[in-house]
């Protein structure tokens, strides 16, 4: 199998995955106040910038459940294809010690979420100017807040231990990761040699 024959099957996986994720917890993924458990999958284009596709179309394919109709299907999607994309750009240079870079990976759904859902919700909630203003304050913040509690509680922890896992590093090469990328060598080993895992035992 060519690696673009498995990346399009690794973002059919990522999408099914994210979509069924948000379906099955409805209740929590949709609204104002929403943790949506799947968004914890949006740490993976820090290290595959190929998934950022498979959660494209997943949040799309979640989306046509959502309350708010056309808008979420439009702007969801596109909250999650721009904080993808800087995630993986984020991801590119990162050497596996560095603990900003996957701070402020997480960092990237909360911010995008925040803003665009936010506003998304205030438009399509208030009336006049000033309480469209006041709502997307309120929106926004509360937004942000479900993303951060997911990213930050479950993705966080996540971006130091699966570059540990032997599987999760196969796999990121059999992604087309490049070998030179610094957290993976040529045998898909994360880190250096000074610091691998397998090395010090």
């Amino acid at each position: 199998m060519n690696v673009h024959l498995r990346r399009l099957t690794f973002c059919a996986v990522i999408a099914a995955l994210y979509a069924a994720l948000t379906i099955a917890l409805a209740p929590i993924s949709y609204g104002p106040v929403q943790f949506r458990i799947s968004e914890v999958l949006c740490i993976l284009p820090f290290f595959i910038p190929c998934s950022t596709w498979g959660l494209f179309v997943g949040c799309l394919l979640a989306n046509i459940l959502s309350p708010v109709g056309y808008l979420d299907l439009i702007l969801g999607p596109l909250a999650t294809l721009g904080c993808c994309l800087c995630s993986a750009a984020i991801g590119r240079r990162w050497n596996g010690r560095e603990a900003g870079r996957p701070i402020l990976s997480c960092l990237m759904p909360v911010i995008w979420n925040g803003v665009i859902i936010g506003a998304m919700l205030a438009f399509t909630a208030g009336d006049e100017e000033g309480a469209k203003l006041g709502l997307f304050a309120l929106y926004g913040a509360e937004v942000a807040a479900g993303e951060a509690a997911v990213l930050f509680v479950l993705g966080l922890p996540l971006t130091y231990i699966l570059p540990r896992i032997g599987f999760f590093r196969k796999m990121v090469v059999l992604l087309g990761k490049k070998p030179a990328s610094p957290w993976v060598s040529r045998e898909g080993s994360a880190f250096s040699e000074t610091t691998s895992p397998d090395k010090e035992n």
